[in-house]
């Protein structure tokens, strides 16, 4: 699993002209899985994400986690983080899990952030055409795969 952790002020993601999902203050999170992602990368995923002090304290030191400051979680998933650019200048995307795969990584791991946060994040639709926008906030924005987490 690989993810791309944007801070944000606010982030919305639109399908078809109607909102999906918002959020305020909080993370904007862009989510892909591979067929080999296992319940225990989506655990430490989560957890880690949930945990991860990116947030300024009194002192303006990035100290502070999103739970810490009561922030919102927006999770889009993304398979073209594992895009393949090796050869020529048209990305493959053969390490990217397919839906039938990918669909249930997605919801379990939407789930499990529900669980680290103590509450409900909000969603994109997996496989639709999303409009996202956000505003970074810093700009911090952290990539995190769990294949590096040791």
């Amino acid at each position: 699993m690989r993810i791309v952790i944007q801070r944000v002020t606010q982030a919305a993601v639109e399908i078809e002209g109607s909102t999906k999902g918002q959020i305020g203050p909080g993370l904007l999170l862009l989510a892909g899985f591979t067929s080999d992602d296992t319940e225990e990368d989506l655990k430490w995923m989560a957890g880690k994400v949930a945990a991860l002090r990116i947030f300024s304290d009194d002192e303006g030191k990035m100290n502070l986690s999103v739970k810490d400051v009561d922030g919102d979680v927006l999770v889009i998933s993304q398979f073209t983080l594992y895009a393949n650019t090796k050869k020529g200048n048209r990305p493959s995307y053969i390490n990217a899990a397919p839906p039938a795969v990918s669909i249930p990584l997605y919801e379990r791991f939407v789930q499990l952030m529900e669980e680290a946060m103590g509450k409900p994040v909000q969603t994109g639709e997996f496989g639709a055409d999303m409009k996202v926008s956000l505003l970074n906030d810093g700009p911090v924005t952290i990539t995190i795969d769990t294949k590096n987490k040791e």
